[in-house]
């Protein structure tokens, strides 16, 4: 896969980039922001993955969550990808909570979302392949994160997939889309009108039924505006059922935006490079 540089700027010793390949998966160019640590340049590093939520370009995070000192110092790299394929030709809906920049990391079956939604295959399978084959990342060394709708991509990836990822966290998640109007709405529009289909993508559930092998930290604002949608206590009451390692931890006074995310950052950035290094 042929990948064009839009931009590259020395950060904390080292660089952070902005990139754009063409995807197999997704029909459609795709841009995502990718900090190395200055370490890069001399071995393969680990690779933490920054799944962004609704609204979201690959630009917010990398702006915004205040990571890259951090993993210049952990000496970890740190991707963020976009939250949905772009373009003239790809499906959209009036709602910002549907369509572009809404891709709820699922691969869509239904159309008009099937030829271009095709976020958790993107994100997987054929964006590690890229990094790997152009940057000095170890993909044997991957953790996940993630806020909001990138939260509850980030559980749900690595519960089904924990052999590609040794470390998961997550920034206010939505914790149990199939009983939420974020969830619903979205998983019944890309996935079809059969709710079996949406519980591989239902972290609560997904806790339920198999858990992660190691540990698990997740950090909620108690003041957060979307509580009701978000459903963390769902998530919470499954974890401790299943008496999962980890830590869930209701952050008083924190609200849903950046300078949550901004807050507990490092906490996040210590935990992955902890398990990865």
């Amino acid at each position: 896969m042929s990948l064009e540089t839009l931009s590259e700027n020395r950060s904390f010793g080292g660089t952070q980039g902005v990139y754009r390949h063409k995807s197999q998966a997704t029909g459609t160019d795709m841009t995502f922001g990718l900090f190395m640590p200055e370490l890069a340049e001399h071995a393969r590093v680990p690779v933490l993955w920054y799944l962004s939520g609704l609204t979201c370009t690959h630009e917010n995070a990398m702006t915004k969550a205040a990571a890259q000192q951090l993993c210049a110092d952990a000496g970890i790299a740190i991707v963020f990808p976009d939250t949905s394929p772009r373009g003239d030709d790809v499906a959209d809906d009036e709602a910002y909570d549907l369509g572009k920049g809404a891709g709820f990391y699922v691969n869509a079956t239904q159309d008009p979302w099937k030829p271009h939604f095709q976020m958790w295959h993107y994100i997987v399978h054929e964006l590690p392949e890229l990094l790997g084959d152009n940057f000095a990342v170890d993909r044997d060394r991957m953790g996940i994160t993630g806020h909001s709708m990138g939260g509850h991509g980030a559980l749900t990836i690595a519960m089904t997939h924990p052999e590609r990822y040794k470390s998961v966290s997550a920034f206010a998640p939505i914790a149990n889309p199939t009983e939420s109007d974020w969830g619903r709405k979205q998983l019944g529009a890309y996935l079809g009108s059969d709710e079996s289909a949406w519980r591989a993508h239902d972290s609560t559930v997904l806790m339920t039924e198999k858990g992660y092998p190691g540990e698990i930290l997740i950090d909620q604002g108690s003041s957060d505006q979307f509580l009701d949608l978000l459903k963390p206590e769902s998530l919470a009451h499954a974890m401790m059922a299943r008496r999962q390692s980890g830590q869930f931890r209701m952050q008083p006074g924190y609200d849903h935006s950046y300078f949550f995310v901004q807050t507990f950052m490092n906490d996040h950035v210590m935990w992955h490079t902890e398990r990865l290094i």
